[in-house]
């Protein structure tokens, strides 16, 4: 752990940092799967869903800095390369030919779930500020979802 001032005792900053890292891996790993959606995608609803692809990555880059950042201010390292990733994410395999709204509205759920967890991970370790900043990327999560589903309508 790098020096930091932060009062959370190192135990539980080195824990948390933990946690955040493997949100971060699959921050990054959904990220990619969603500009591949948005690349690929072909249909009648092609622009709405590639705009809304495109919006939803954007948003997850802005979930993946603040994770990364929250990592080093614990006094950690944020593990955010693309192998890095790849290597840690949990998030489930596409499909040799995926159903691009399916699985998305998959990877977003999954991803939903363990920021779930974290959040009350982290709340239980004693990091509030931590388990704050999950809970704003669960909503945010949750309502992306609302948007893709109602495409499954």
């Amino acid at each position: 752990m790098n020096k930091t001032r932060n009062n959370l005792a190192e135990d539980t900053r080195r824990k948390v940092v933990g946690i955040l890292n493997a949100r971060l891996a699959d921050a990054t790993d959904l990220r990619s799967q969603l500009k591949e959606a948005h690349w690929n995608f072909k249909g009648a609803q092609f622009f709405a869903l590639h705009e809304l692809f495109d919006a939803i990555a954007g948003r997850i880059d802005g979930h993946i800095d603040d994770i990364a950042e929250r990592a080093v201010q614990l006094g950690g390292n944020a593990s955010g390369t693309i192998r890095q990733a790849a290597a840690a994410s949990t998030l489930p395999e596409p499909p040799a030919s995926p159903e691009w709204v399916e699985w998305v509205a998959g990877g977003l759920a999954a991803h939903g779930a363990l920021v779930r967890a974290a959040i009350d991970e982290t709340a239980g370790l004693g990091d509030a500020d931590t388990a704050d900043l999950f809970t704003g990327i669960s909503r945010d999560l949750d309502k992306d979802l609302w948007f893709v589903e109602a495409h499954l309508a």
